[in-house]
């Protein structure tokens, strides 16, 4: 039972992920980029703060160490990452997005093997992290004549938003400092939004005049907040006691499948080639790099099946 639980909980989470690009573009619609993205996690940040508080001894941050690990959050996994997806999905499709995100893990691990002095990148790795930047390229289909073009602009930005993301994790793991990830979370996700708001301000064409509020856009709102952050993240926690790192990474791979169906059926998202052969090229990458290490979790579920 617990086998099934795992699954249907990890099916739900790469739903619900992946289905949030879809909703990013319906919102982006109505809201300003920046503005949209601080607004979200103004209300995620509550919610997840009033999480941290009924689940954590001490939900607030203590000493200098453990406040940068939340700056680190706030920076680049909240505010960086989330303002760039946000502009850069305003001229691509959802799937596509989805599928650049989906490099995330095979970005971190090239870092990981820079800045971690314990880590090493072998010559598979690099071949798997090339490939990773191979199927961008892929999916971006840039023109040398043209390289300012909108579309692969957007892609680029969503490339920058994985890579911030893909660097805070890393740097989280250089910090001499231990916290609850929920803490850390929901820390991160208040002061992501404050960052988001300042940056919203400082953009000539953001303010809350500019929001267009009925019931798509606060639906858009609403389910990126609560569903696909809150409610997302806490399946996320618990899957990642249960499952760890290297299976838990596996929803970046699945959650593209439902961006990709959700952007066809609510916003008539057409699935290029590109799109696929870009996903399917950035996937051998991660295959690449954490050769091993799934295979050890590829003995560890068999034994375990094996013992039943």
């Amino acid at each position: 039972m617990t086998r099934y639980r795992n699954f249907a909980l990890f099916i739900a989470l790469a739903a619900v992920w992946g289905t949030a690009f879809m909703a990013i573009k319906a919102g982006l619609a109505y809201f300003p980029p920046v503005l949209f993205a601080a607004v979200r996690y103004d209300i995620a940040g509550v919610l997840m703060l009033a999480y941290a508080a009924y689940a954590v001894d001490d939900p607030v941050p203590r000493g200098r160490g453990q406040w940068a690990l939340v700056a680190v959050g706030a920076t680049l996994l909240i505010a960086a990452y989330h303002a760039l997806l946000f502009v850069g999905e305003l001229n691509t499709t959802s799937a596509a997005a989805a599928v650049v995100v989906s490099l995330s893990p095979v970005l971190t691990t090239g870092f990981a093997r820079v800045l971690l002095p314990s880590e090493r990148l072998t010559a598979a790795g690099v071949v798997g992290l090339l490939l990773g930047l191979l199927g961008v390229v892929i999916l971006a289909q840039p023109d040398p004549s043209n390289l300012l073009a909108d579309d692969v602009v957007a892609k680029a930005l969503v490339f920058l938003a994985a890579t911030a993301f893909a660097l805070g994790s890393v740097l989280t793991r250089r910090i001499d400092a231990e916290l609850p990830i929920e803490t850390m979370e929901a820390w991160s996700m208040v002061l992501g939004a404050l960052l988001m708001h300042a940056v919203s301000a400082a953009l000539p064409n953001e303010s809350l005049g500019a929001v267009v509020w009925n019931a798509e856009s606060v639906a858009a709102l609403l389910y990126l907040s609560v569903v696909a952050s809150a409610a997302g993240f806490l399946v996320y926690f618990d899957l990642l006691d249960r499952l760890g790192p290297i299976e838990i990474n596996l929803v970046s791979y699945v959650a593209p499948v439902f961006a990709a169906l959700s952007g066809w059926l609510f916003l008539e998202e057409v699935i290029g080639v590109p799109t696929v052969a870009g996903f399917l090229v950035i996937f051998a990458g991660f295959l690449l790099i954490k050769r091993r290490a799934l295979v050890q979790e590829f003995d560890l579920v068999r034994r375990a099946v094996s013992d039943r």
